[in-house]
């Protein structure tokens, strides 16, 4: 079998092992052969409602202290990383410049739907069940009551690519 032209990893190349997976790629890949990176970050926008706004304190009084608690950061902020390979360790001089897309994406969701979606995520998987359900109950209840029963969630998802180098 030839070997690839393309390698692609969806929102996990940070769970590889920089000292060896560069490498690895590299050796794979076809003389032209493409890594590609995609992942998405949650963001926020100046003087938009966002959830985690209007629900820190619910998250302090259920979760006192939890270093994963925080504002999105801003789209422009996210937005300014539009050279090399994002946040992970770069490959040195194994793939030449990368080409980096930007897609922004609005989801939305009524309290119940956005307290599911949030039991989806490790942050809140890792809560102990008597804290995580009543938080996020308490959760889709400011969304209903504050936020007319409609939250967003804003996302960037970012593809960076580069062709294998020599």
């Amino acid at each position: 079998m030839p070997p690839p032209d393309v390698l692609v990893a969806a929102s996990s190349w940070h769970w590889v092992d920089p000292s060896i997976g560069w490498q690895r790629a590299h050796d794979v890949l076809s003389p032209a052969g493409w890594m590609a990176l995609l992942g998405n970050v949650v963001v926020r926008r100046p003087g938009e409602p966002e959830v985690y706004a209007e629900t820190a304190d619910l998250h302090e009084r259920f979760c006192p202290g939890n270093p994963g608690w925080g504002h999105p950061p801003l789209e422009d902020d996210v937005r300014t990383t539009d050279e090399g390979w994002g946040l992970v360790d770069d490959p040195g001089g194994l793939f030449g410049p990368t080409i980096v897309r930007w897609y922004p994406t609005v989801q939305w969701f009524n309290g119940d739907g956005f307290a599911d979606h949030l039991r989806s995520l490790s942050l809140y998987r890792r809560l102990d069940r008597d804290v995580r359900e009543p938080l996020l109950d308490a959760i889709a209840e400011r969304i209903r009551t504050r936020m007319g029963d409609r939250a967003s969630r804003r996302y960037l998802s970012v593809l960076r690519v580069g062709q294998r180098a020599e």
